[in-house]
């Protein structure tokens, strides 16, 4: 049994089309936060870092709607 819970409602894959799945999930003994990029690697983080990754990727996403290309 893992003690690993994933966000169930993260249903996030690679632009590409190649299948990898992004994974987010608590460690429900440790509180650590592991980001995961499904069959490939993983990261572990603390909960100060997964906020940290969290704000930069919702930056990214507000600077690529604003200044990137524009969907029809």
């Amino acid at each position: 049994m893992s003690a690993f819970s994933s966000d169930l409602e993260l249903d996030v894959y690679d632009v590409t089309g190649n299948g990898v799945q992004v994974d987010v999930a608590t460690n429900i003994l440790s509180g650590a936060v592991r980001l995961s990029v499904l069959w490939t690697q993983e990261i572990f983080l603390s909960a100060d870092d997964a906020e940290r990754v969290a704000q930069s990727l919702l930056n990214a996403a507000e600077h690529v709607r604003r200044f990137g290309p524009q969907a029809d």
